[in-house]
């Protein structure tokens, strides 16, 4: 659940909701996919689940107190599989 997702606590955490997948970094989180929020209960459990994890990534960040104005993200790069 989303209750268990603490926003850059560690590098392994990933959560779905709908198709949104969210992954858990120590200097970033990382949404890709969608979701779709339908209009009925369905959409709206999954626009409250979504609201809940947003507010818990803003508190976060709110709370650093050296919070830098822009983070560098490393470019991936691709290796060549050692199992191939």
């Amino acid at each position: 659940m989303t209750q268990d997702f603490k926003p850059y606590a560690n590098e392994a955490d990933v959560l779905r909701i709908g198709d949104l997948e969210i992954e858990n970094r120590i200097d970033r989180v990382t949404l890709t996919g969608d979701v779709v929020l339908t209009k009925d209960r369905a959409g709206l459990a999954l626009a409250k689940e979504l609201h809940a994890l947003i507010g818990r990534v803003v508190m976060a960040l709110e709370a650093e107190k050296q919070l830098p104005e822009t983070v560098e993200l490393k470019v991936t790069g691709t290796i060549r599989n050692p199992f191939a």
